[in-house]
């Protein structure tokens, strides 16, 4: 069982702000379930319109609002994973609020190739709520590499994304990638860098300034072999940090 909670310092796009994770290569051991719980809080985001509960663009705020993200993972083969989500949001006044779910199948290079990196390719579709994504069905293509090196740990995920129902769907494919620096500080803790962006359509991407982007200063807690443990502060290029 693994447990994460990231703390945002502004609202930002990349993967929702409910499931925050650069994902690694490795697969679920087959006929073996992991669950996670994902626990996302923005400590500044989105602010109502004068006399409404929406912001600007017809959403429920998000400034404040606590995400809890429920990640159930099956192996199939060695080589092959299935996830499912289920996304929930809470802030005061609204309460506990069902957002959507997505399902997640995933497959990986075999350690029988004896490829010099890891590699694996994640797609991921489902449904969110109208008022929580101005895109209510969508789909995400990951590609997954990564590599250890000694104590150093990287992985980049340059995810591609697609809207089917919303008002991103004449946009096509958008880019978002992510990436992770980790260091092994001993058997039990671990230090990184994650880095959140999106970047706009593969037509053009949006502005520098429209672009969205988050570095999470990053901690991994293995507690033990069946429990891990993650904690992230991010915040934008242009935020003040969080203390």
């Amino acid at each position: 069982m693994a447990l994460s909670c990231y703390i945002f310092g502004a609202s930002a796009h990349a993967q929702d702000n409910y499931e925050i994770q650069v994902y690694g290569a490795d697969t679920v051991a087959p006929k073996t379930t992991m669950l996670e719980l994902h626990s996302n809080f923005t400590a500044a985001g989105t602010k109502p319109l004068p006399g409404s509960k929406y912001a600007a663009d017809g959403m429920y705020l998000t400034n404040h609002a606590e995400h809890e993200t429920i990640e159930i993972t099956r192996g199939i083969t060695n080589w092959s994973e299935v996830g499912f989500y289920i996304f929930t949001s809470a802030r005061d006044g609204d309460g506990w609020q069902w957002v959507g779910d997505h399902i997640r199948p995933r497959v990986r290079v075999p350690d029988s190739w004896h490829w010099p990196v890891g590699v694996s390719l994640s797609t991921e579709i489902g449904y969110q709520r109208p008022h929580y994504s101005t895109d209510t069905w969508t789909w995400e293509i990951r590609p997954i590499v990564d590599k250890t090196i000694g104590r150093w740990y990287f992985a980049v995920n340059p995810a591609f994304e697609r809207s089917f129902h919303g008002r991103s769907v004449n946009q096509g494919v958008g880019f978002s990638p992510n990436a992770k620096i980790g260091y092994d500080f001993n058997k039990y803790i671990s230090g990184g860098l994650e880095y959140y962006a999106s970047y706009g359509s593969l037509h053009g991407f949006d502005s520098f300034h429209d672009q969205q982007r988050q570095f999470f200063p990053s901690v991994d807690l293995n507690v033990s072999p069946n429990w891990e443990i993650n904690f992230g502060v991010g915040v934008g290029p242009s935020q003040p940090p969080i203390i």
